[in-house]
């Protein structure tokens, strides 16, 4: 693992008590995770908030087999430790990412494929609401609609379900 920074062993997430509304997020002090190969550690600045966040805060959107118990599925930060085989992106760098859960915490690891540059003139802020509807909409057009060059698309409307 390549890091640029000293990076701490502990840092605090927000963690989900029990079922309920906003108040049953509270502050933890967890490990920092390492990230593997194809792995990329962010230090987070910010964290978007989606549907899923508040359906798992409910109880109602448990997280997937082997992926983090907090929530968070969206965040922008710094690039601050790279895992083996990574080439594109640098210590240092700003993006925004997917992430398996995780993102309400001050390091979250993603996987590199699921990590774009920050958007020129976006913050931290503005980009970590970014990746969650871009990647859906990337998959939904593209992947599972085929949608082709030279084709066209017409969006009349689009919420959350």
């Amino acid at each position: 693992m390549a890091s640029g920074q000293k990076i701490p062993a502990r840092m605090t997430a927000i963690a989900i008590s029990e079922p309920g509304g906003p108040r049953v997020l509270k502050p933890e002090t967890r490990d920092v995770p390492q990230p593997g190969p194809g792995e990329i550690l962010i230090k987070v600045h910010a964290a978007g908030v989606n549907r899923p966040d508040i359906q798992q805060r409910k109880g109602a959107y448990p997280p997937p087999p082997g992926a983090s118990d907090l929530p968070g599925l969206e965040a922008s930060g710094e690039v601050a430790a790279l895992g083996d085989d990574i080439s594109r992106w640098r210590i240092g760098d700003r993006v925004c990412a997917l992430t398996p859960g995780g993102g309400y915490a001050e390091y979250v690891k993603v996987h590199a494929g699921s990590v774009l540059p920050l958007p020129a003139g976006f913050t931290h802020t503005e980009a970590a609401a970014v990746p969650e509807n871009y990647f859906t909409v990337w998959h939904n057009v593209f992947e599972r609609g085929g949608l082709k060059k030279g084709e066209t698309l017409l969006v009349h409307g689009g919420s959350s379900g």
